[in-house]
């Protein structure tokens, strides 16, 4: 099978210095792509600015903001068959961009934000859809409840629901605990481990589940032929 993943936070630039982001490390959406890899399957990995070694095997495309990673992933989209939204985009971003470097002038400086363009929806109401659709939910509170009505609201075949509350939180480090919410209702637990141990049966997961979808389609086309 042909996996997209991405990865990594967004940078959302104010001017030519200064951004908006957040504190993903994307360690999760790189372990899936190298348990994908291992797998053998083909992998396609789009990845916000992090610190991490590329998987050698995986095509790499390297993207800064919200609108780099939207349309990178509407272009690779069509010939995956899953993909796995892992990364951490910018709900909202500046909506100006300063071509200089802003100086500090006063005691009290606003920027105005706008939504950025929302990745997960655009895929998931797509009315020719052909791929598994998976999503991440980050959440801090009422964790699967705000993961179930994002499952929903986003129509994706899968969530991937984290806690990054708390000092166990998965934001920035080597370990996780995810839930995985189906749109049949039901859920599965893996419990804390190492991200690369999460991210096999995660893959192992999105393929199985991938195979029932493709034949069950399968059979719907023969039956109407």
């Amino acid at each position: 099978m042909k996996f997209l993943v991405t990865a990594g936070p967004t940078r959302e630039p104010i001017d030519p210095v200064r951004y908006i982001s957040n504190r993903s490390s994307g360690k999760m959406g790189y372990a899936i792509a190298e348990a994908a890899v291992e797998t053998g399957h083909e992998v396609i990995l789009i990845s916000g600015p992090v610190n991490l070694a590329r998987p050698a095997a995986a095509k790499f495309v390297s993207v800064s903001s919200s609108d780099e990673m939207f349309e990178a992933v509407q272009q690779y989209a069509d010939e995956s068959d899953v993909c796995v939204l892992c990364a951490a985009v910018a709900d909202y971003r500046p909506a100006k961009v300063s071509p200089l470097k802003i100086k500090k002038h006063a005691e009290k400086f606003s920027v105005e934000l706008i939504r950025t363009r929302d990745i997960l929806d655009s895929l998931g109401h797509r009315q020719d859809r052909d791929f598994l659709l998976v999503g991440f939910a980050a959440e801090t509170n009422d964790v699967e409840e705000n993961a179930a009505r994002k499952l929903r609201e986003k129509n994706c075949d899968i969530i991937v629901a984290n806690d990054v509350s708390g000092t166990n939180s998965a934001m920035e480090s080597d370990a996780n605990e995810v839930t995985i919410l189906f749109q049949n209702g039901e859920r599965e637990i893996i419990s804390r481990a190492p991200k690369q141990i999460i991210a096999r049966e995660l893959v192992k997961i999105f393929a199985i589940f991938a195979r029932k979808m493709f034949d069950k389609k399968t059979v719907m086309i023969t039956e109407r032929n």
